[in-house]
């Protein structure tokens, strides 16, 4: 009879025990929603937000909806459902992509494709998130009247991510895409993208790598034929106190005609001091004009805001280094191994327009605070003997002086035209 006795009690603990779990389980799951959202808004880039927003013990259910800060170019809806568990939260839901001013949906307007569908699972002890969304494969026929028979093929995909808060990973893998057009055929992939996106509370300091690899594109038409392999580029992102430095590295496997090789090598840039202090000043015009509705920069005051504010990114004289150029043409006898820098004067910045690049008088304003250098090591013959310099010259030294050109001591047509 004792032991009969406890078995209430003791059921009734239980019972709230997991309660109070099943409760803390979903109030986890929404806290981080809530910091990865706005962590990812932070970085100045995107406007995100959420409606249609129920919340509950055992369910949770929303819209999430991003598009570019500024413009209309395209927008995500995401709806989502969550299940939540003592231990997991199972997510689900589709991607809707809407694009141009219309709003058009791409799968079921633009392409005859239903939308994809996607779903992930939260760890609520370790914060974690790992989940997948698959792309169905889709073909577009067309055949106009009087014209050569159009196709797009699109072999499927799948996009997996995981991560935990503050440290982010998506690998991206698109099967091959084939796109006719008459007797023209362009083949494309597989193509894979791996992204890490680490940062700290606010994205204040964040550092983001990327990776996209193509491994093979050929284009087959009657008058030229080429085939590339291992097509590489590696990112890598940094803004910290100080700064905004972005790095960037293209390998080329190989690109061929034929039996001839066309280009293969390595090219490796970076440009830093980009001034972190007014990107982020930057940034929050940019939401805050986007909050009032004045972000059009037709608007004149938008405008005049805008464009004070882009200039201060130029402050601590913009450096570009080409640290590593290395391209060999066999098939047309050409190769270009060397490196260089090029710096931006920063001094007048009030005279400086990067919102009126568009104006020939802008860009010369601009070429003209332009200095730096470039060797080019083992240049062909052909160059050497275009400048008018002995064939056997081993190396060209390119001087960059307000804006002007210099080879080997001798001046050249001015950098940018002009």
């Amino acid at each position: 009879m004792r032991k009969e006795r406890w078995i209430v009690p003791v059921v009734v603990v239980l019972a709230l025990a997991w309660a109070v779990a099943q409760y803390l389980a979903s109030l986890l799951f929404e806290r981080e929603l809530e910091r990865a959202l706005a962590d990812l808004e932070a970085r100045g880039d995107l406007r995100i937000s959420r409606d249609d927003v129920e919340q509950g013990w055992l369910r949770s259910s929303g819209v999430l909806h991003v598009a570019p800060l500024i413009g209309h170019a395209w927008h995500l809806a995401i709806p989502y459902e969550a299940r939540h568990g003592v231990l997991d939260t199972s997510v689900f839901g589709r991607l809707d992509v809407h694009v141009g001013d219309a709003d058009r949906r791409l799968f079921g307007d633009a392409m005859p494709a239903s939308p994809p569908r996607w779903e992930a699972h939260y760890r609520t002890l370790g914060g974690t998130l790992q989940g997948e969304l698959r792309l169905a494969p889709f073909l577009i026929s067309q055949s106009p009247s009087g014209e050569a028979p159009r196709s797009l093929q699109f072999s499927g995909g799948r996009i997996a991510f995981d991560g935990v808060y503050g440290d982010w990973r998506t690998q991206v893998l698109l099967e091959a895409i084939e796109l006719r057009d008459g007797d023209a055929v362009l083949e494309i992939g597989p193509l894979h993208h791996e992204s890490r996106y680490a940062y700290t509370p606010g994205a204040l300091h964040f550092t983001q790598q990327d990776k996209l690899t193509l491994d093979a594109v050929s284009l087959r038409h009657p008058q030229v034929n080429l085939d590339g392999t291992e097509l590489v580029l590696e990112a890598r992102t940094l803004l910290d106190d100080s700064e905004l430095r972005l790095q960037s590295t293209l390998t080329i496997g190989e690109v061929r005609s034929g039996d001839d090789m066309l280009v293969d090598g390595e090219v490796s840039l970076e440009l830093s001091r980009i001034n972190a202090e007014a990107l982020r000043s930057v940034v929050a015009l940019a939401r805050h004009k986007t909050a009032l509705g004045t972000v059009s920069l037709e608007d004149a005051e938008a405008y005049s805001a805008m464009d004070r504010a882009l200039a201060q990114l130029l402050k601590d004289s913009p450096r570009l280094d080409l640290k590593d150029v290395d391209l060999d043409s066999p098939m047309l006898g050409l190769s270009l191994k060397g490196e260089g820098v090029l710096v931006l004067d920063p001094r007048d910045l009030a005279s400086l327009s990067l919102l009126s690049l568009d104006r020939p008088e802008m860009r010369e304003r601009f070429r003209q605070r332009l200095d730096g250098d470039f060797e080019w090591r083992e240049p062909p013959a052909v160059v050497a003997l275009w400048l008018g310099l002995p064939l056997d010259t081993s190396m060209l030294g390119i001087d960059v002086v307000k804006g002007r050109l210099r080879v080997n001591g001798r001046p050249v047509p001015p950098l940018l035209g002009g």
